[in-house]
């Protein structure tokens, strides 16, 4: 599939388009790219839907050297795409720091956006002791370390061609200047997505996997999530880590085309 780009505020944003149909526009987390959706497109194409995966602003083929990494703006790449698109409107689909995005996103354009579904979105900022806020800032300035990391997300289930990805994936991570938005992800801290959650009015669905290391109670955050919403559902996906989009596909997309079919009838 052939990239498409759209401009927005001196860079450019890659996408790529698959199907037909109503618009879902995939959106992925910290560090990944636009492949980290690779299991799940096919499936919703198959169930009738357009898909556009976004490789989020710094990552994947996307352009570098943002001035900010803020989940405000991302989330306005993902309504540039959409407008790119003929319009929409569209369902936003956000995993991990991409989650904060979709909110913002649908509060910024709610005629562009008929519904939104966060996976694995954190409530709150993560609350790090010593040790793990140095793991952590080795972690976001090393490609290698990223990818060690990264492999302890999936606990339970693992893609077959999770290995071939992973490398792939430090490989991208390895050119120059790669990491900058690593690093610039991890830092957002204000504005918080939580702000705006009770602002949006198109119905959310919080998707979490039961098995999610980066959570201590990841049903409890769920939990957390849909409450800050108007109208709004939290699911679980039995045995799924930080990416069930990659993990359990099958399962996801039974969530994603019950959500789907409540948000195209809304």
């Amino acid at each position: 599939m052939t990239n498409s780009f759209v401009v927005r505020g001196g860079g450019r944003i890659a996408y790529e388009v698959h199907g037909q149909g109503s618009l879902v526009v995939l959106a992925h987390g910290m560090g990944e790219n636009r492949h980290s959706y690779r299991h799940l497109i096919p499936l919703l194409v198959a169930a009738g839907y357009r898909v556009a995966s976004v490789d989020v602003r710094g990552h994947g083929d996307s352009s570098t050297g943002w001035s900010t990494y803020a989940p405000a703006e991302v989330g306005g790449d993902l309504l540039a795409v959409i407008r790119d698109l003929d319009g929409g409107p569209a369902t936003l689909v956000g995993n991990s720091s991409s989650a904060a995005a979709v909110v913002f996103a649908a509060t910024d354009a709610p005629e562009l956006v008929n519904g939104i579904v966060l996976v694995g979105a954190f409530v709150a900022q993560p609350k790090l002791n010593a040790f793990m806020r140095l793991a952590l800032a080795a972690v976001i300035r090393s490609p290698r370390l990223f990818g060690m990391f990264h492999r302890t997300l999936f606990p339970v289930h693992r893609p077959a061609d999770d290995a071939a990805y992973r490398r792939q994936l430090v490989t991208a991570l390895r050119r120059p200047g790669r990491m900058v938005p690593v690093r610039g992800v991890a830092a957002q801290v204000e504005p918080h997505w939580t702000t705006r959650a009770p602002q949006v009015r198109q119905p959310v669905l919080v998707l979490m996997g039961t098995k999610d290391p980066d959570f201590p109670d990841p049903a409890a955050e769920a939990r957390a999530a849909r409450r800050l919403f108007q109208v709004a559902e939290a699911r679980m996906i039995n045995d799924a880590g930080h990416y069930p989009h990659a993990d359990r596909p099958e399962a996801m997309t039974a969530e994603l085309v019950d959500f789907l079919a409540v948000v195209e009838h809304a």
